[in-house]
């Protein structure tokens, strides 16, 4: 039954992977880190992300502002962006590798010690890939609600709260590293052919005409 429902979960694991991928990229390039809400003026909704700065206005939309410097930027955002980078690479070489292991990838068919070590390997690399997607998220948030709790600073002075981008990056590491769990899990079973079958049950014939005889 195991056997029965390991291209299943070798597919459930991919289609989880490739969504936590896309979800990774999508939340690396979001400017809604942050958000801001002038009580002043309630018309406008100003975001932050890895990249840029922008203003949300009821009637003109949103206006945007590229960052002028890397080291101008606080030290939580410049590692956010190495980190998601490098979530990003791990999560495209995952796919890459766990692909050329499925077992409904005929390529290699006879090589299935190979394709289970690109399998295993790719697995590792999503898991790796959603910590890392975690980590700057979680610290992102972490500053942020430090920041907004902060005793420190005026009661007037507008503060910072969680962007949207945050969520979508906890959802894409969990989805990263369900993904992998799922494809380091179908490793553990091993795929009988139908040539193997067939000698199993004739070297079985054999021993029982000996018994016989």
């Amino acid at each position: 039954m195991a056997l029965a429902y390991r291209p299943v979960m070798q597919l459930g694991g991919m289609l989880l992977s490739l969504l936590g991928w896309v979800l990774s990229c999508l939340t690396t390039y979001l400017p809604q880190w942050k958000n801001l809400n002038l009580e002043l003026n309630e018309l406008e909704i100003w975001t932050m992300g890895l990249w840029q700065a922008c203003v949300v206005q009821e009637e003109g939309g949103m206006q945007c502002k590229d960052f002028d410097s890397f080291l101008a930027l606080p030290p939580e955002l410049r590692f956010s962006r190495i980190l998601m980078f490098f979530s990003n690479g791990l999560g495209l070489v995952g796919l890459l590798l766990s692909g050329f292991g499925l077992d409904c990838l005929k390529l290699g068919e006879r090589q299935q010690d190979q394709k289970k070590r690109l399998l295993q390997f790719g697995g590792m690399l999503f898991w790796i890939s959603g910590i890392t997607a975690i980590v700057p998220v979680s610290w992102v948030a972490h500053s942020t609600v430090q920041e907004f709790w902060d005793e420190n600073i005026p009661d007037i002075v507008p503060r910072w709260d969680l962007g949207e981008a945050l969520f979508v990056g906890w959802l894409a590491g969990f989805c990263l590293i369900l993904g992998g769990s799922l494809l380091n899990c179908t490793i553990c079973s091993t795929e009988v052919h139908p040539s193997s079958g067939h000698y199993a049950v004739a070297e079985q014939q054999d021993q029982c005409q000996h018994l016989e005889t």
